[in-house]
């Protein structure tokens, strides 16, 4: 189907274009190329614990409102790339600024809460963490950085994250392909 007046055709470098969803709130045209289901595998590595292997799946969608909604979920992966036991999960919200500035507002069930703060440009999106709120009984973590960015139509992320005792650094970072298109 054609685009109409209130559908703009968006060429993403991606293995097809699509649609922008006519009822996308204006704010959020700018992310519109993160919209869908999207998975892949990814490494991590941080003092003090074992390089691995992960396997994730990212969702974000909308509702017409001034943000995306965003969940993550992650499962360690064997050699052979079998599902071991799940790692991590994390959801939330994306809220473009008219100015190119994003906020990001995540929360984890291992009792973390963050606000990020960042910049989007183009199809580069880099935030870094404002404010971490924990529960006692929480792991002490105290900052982060992410960059996402689209590549060749591949989703791909690094986090470096300031945790136990250690300073920012490379903890996360994985490539995800896109799963399905937003209706």
């Amino acid at each position: 189907m054609p685009p109409t007046s209130e559908q703009e055709l968006i060429d993403v470098p991606a293995p097809a274009p699509y649609q922008i969803p006519s009822d996308l709130h204006p704010d959020c045209v700018k992310l519109a190329f993160l919209l869908g289901r999207w998975e892949g595998k990814g490494h991590g590595d941080y003092p003090g614990i074992e390089p691995f292997t992960f396997g994730q799946e990212v969702v974000f969608s909308h509702d017409g409102k001034a943000f995306l909604y965003y969940t993550s979920r992650t499962w360690l992966l064997d050699e052979e790339g079998t599902a071991v036991r799940p790692l991590a999960m994390e959801t939330g919200f994306w809220r473009p600024q008219p100015d190119g500035g994003l906020e990001v507002v995540l929360a984890h069930p291992t009792g973390v809460a963050e606000v990020w703060y960042g910049k989007i440009e183009g199809a580069r999106i880099e935030i870094v963490t404002d404010l971490v709120a924990r529960t006692t009984t929480a792991k002490e973590y105290t900052g982060g950085q992410r960059l996402y960015g689209l590549v060749e139509g591949s989703l791909m992320w690094t986090f470096d994250m300031a945790a136990m005792g250690h300073s920012l650094q490379s903890h996360l970072w994985a490539k995800l392909e896109r799963a399905d298109l937003p209706s």
